[in-house]
């Protein structure tokens, strides 16, 4: 982030600097309600947060049109707290979870579009399943039993490194998935990688849904 630079000239920036196929998701947690009617003032409305309390919280006083985007890992007794506004969930990682999201859609009439987080990353702290898992649940017939949620895609997060190669190289790995059930399932569009160090490269190698944050409104407190 350019710190002489305003939010709303951070944002056209980078969205001038975007394809027209990307996806910005602005991610805005830990910031305070001003910085994002900032960014909303400039035309941003997709935003995305990683804890629920702080995600509902904003929902509730800010503009009704944003679209919210769970972007952290999900415990599941919490999902009930934003199923009634949560516009798209990105780190999905068991079926158990899809099912709980699906109970809870259900309960205020909704389908929730949910991204399943595969694993590429070498860090045992990183959440996510494995190519094998991902295909298990995208062609069992439990879900589609679950009416009220839909897997619109994949989201992953790469190894905390500054190996612009290896970041590449699982990148790459995932959109060659991401492109073969595409084939099988064209329903699965969004391919969301790619953080403020590395979305230009995450646009490279297949991203669609890019989530910057400290580019944006510079580095968390």
């Amino acid at each position: 982030m350019n710190f002489n630079m305003s939010i709303s000239e951070n944002i056209t920036n980078i969205k001038s600097s975007l394809p027209e196929h990307i996806t910005l998701v602005a991610v805005s947690k830990t910031k305070p309600n001003s910085d994002i009617q900032e960014a909303y003032d400039a035309g941003q409305r997709i935003f995305g947060e990683n804890k629920i309390q702080e995600m509902v919280d904003k929902y509730n006083v800010l503009p009704k049109d944003i679209k919210w985007h769970m972007i952290g890992h999900l415990q599941r007794n919490k999902v009930k707290y934003m199923a009634h506004f949560v516009d798209l969930i990105h780190g999905v990682d068991s079926f158990k979870t899809l099912k709980e999201i699906d109970k809870q859609a259900k309960k205020h009439n909704r389908v929730i579009n949910c991204l399943l987080q595969a694993k590429i990353a070498e860090e045992h702290s990183k959440f996510g399943l494995s190519f094998t898992e991902i295909e298990e649940i995208l062609t069992s017939e439990e879900l589609e039993r679950l009416e009220n949620i839909k897997v619109v895609g994949l989201m992953g997060m790469s190894t905390f490194t500054d190996d612009t190669e290896q970041i590449k190289s699982e990148f790459s790995n995932l959109n060659s998935f991401f492109k073969k059930l595409n084939v099988q399932s064209p329903s699965l569009n969004i391919l969301s990688i790619g953080m403020s160090g590395d979305y230009l490269l995450a646009i490279e190698n297949g991203s669609t849904m890019v989530r910057v944050g400290s580019a944006i409104f510079g580095s968390r407190q």
